[in-house]
């Protein structure tokens, strides 16, 4: 009997339609992403210098809220450089150490949300090109109050609670990226991911594991 309930189970299974396992949550699926967020959430950062705790509040910035909510909880900032960390402006992170998890997400942008609070020192933004709805899956974390950001329309959707002493610990010694600098050019992390990372930015520090707290 058991064996027949198995063999059932299996043959239902297979009849399920194609539509429902392509949109079975995968990192190399962003549309399988799509999870609201609670109204306030926190994320504990693991990082190699320590611990540190962000509380994201959804009003703030719905849209942005909801996409960081759904990347954490499925694992795509594990092992993510902080490949840009720039003394007094600000720390960035969001490129998927796999290529081919970052090639899946670069054309996955999200709307655009009213800046409802002003980037202060330790609030965390989705960093953005030349206008606010090129926003996919990099965010930054401010060092100074960088209220200039506002106008350009950065929203920020969180603040660091707890170790803001972690992140001032995070590495900032390579500076400003490539061309402009002497850090990591963005293209080669997209194209190498952390092998590139890994060999020619040793001192970078990285996420080990981000998770959403209960």
């Amino acid at each position: 009997m058991i064996r027949v309930t198995v063999a059932l189970a299996l043959a239902a299974l297979a009849l399920l339609p194609v539509e429902v396992a392509a949109q079975a949550p995968s990192l190399k699926n962003p549309a399988s992403l799509k999870e609201q967020a609670p109204p306030t959430y926190k994320v504990k950062f693991d990082t190699s210098v320590g611990v540190f705790v962000l509380q994201v509040n959804r009003a703030w910035a719905p849209l942005g809220a909801d996409r960081f909510y759904n990347l954490v909880k499925n694992g795509f900032y594990d092992e993510a450089r902080f490949f840009r960390a720039i003394s007094g402006f600000m720390v960035q992170f969001g490129i998927n150490g796999d290529p081919a998890v970052s090639t899946a997400w670069r054309s996955a942008r999200i709307g655009v949300d009213p800046v409802k609070q002003s980037n202060k020192s330790m609030y965390i933004t989705f960093a953005m090109g030349a206008s606010p709805d090129t926003r996919t899956t990099q965010v930054f974390i401010n060092y100074g109050n960088n209220a200039n950001l506002d106008a350009m329309g950065f929203a920020p959707f969180g603040e660091v609670i707890e170790g803001k002493d972690v992140v001032n610990k995070i590495h900032t010694g390579y500076g400003e990226g490539a061309p402009r600098g002497r850090g990591p050019e963005q293209g080669r992390v997209q194209a190498e991911g952390n092998a590139y990372l890994m060999k020619d930015f040793p001192k970078l520090d990285f996420i080990k594991k981000a998770t959403i707290e209960k």
